[in-house]
């Protein structure tokens, strides 16, 4: 299977969200193990963040990157220290308010209807 056709393969399930299997062979990319293979066999090999850079450089120098789209979260970056705890809030008042958890009233008990 040439590299370019399980390209399509690969990027035509990651696109649609179809399982590896359900890939249609009528559209000429193999079979749905054959591109998950070589996905895998790239993913090895570096070939995947190879790409990605590449890609990114060449949207950077055309100024086709849309920032505003990004997400970034501790799985990219490292997550920032946590600064010192501030102190609890001080109550503005003496009394205490309600429990809004627990009543006491007696619990309701199950309908028995027959």
């Amino acid at each position: 299977m040439p590299d370019r056709q399980a390209l399509c393969g690969i990027l035509f399930v990651l696109h649609t969200g179809i399982q590896w299997e359900y890939l249609p062979q009528e559209l000429g990319f193999g079979s749905g193990m054959t591109c998950w293979r070589r996905l895998a066999a790239w993913n090895e090999a570096g070939v995947r963040d190879q790409l990605h850079v590449l890609l990114l450089e060449k949207l950077r120098s055309k100024d086709k990157l849309d920032w505003s789209r990004a997400v970034i979260d501790s799985s990219h970056v490292r997550a920032a220290r946590r600064s010192p705890k501030a102190d609890p809030a001080r109550s503005t008042t003496d009394v205490r308010a309600a429990s809004t958890t627990s009543s006491p009233t007696a619990r309701a008990s199950r309908s028995r209807c027959r």
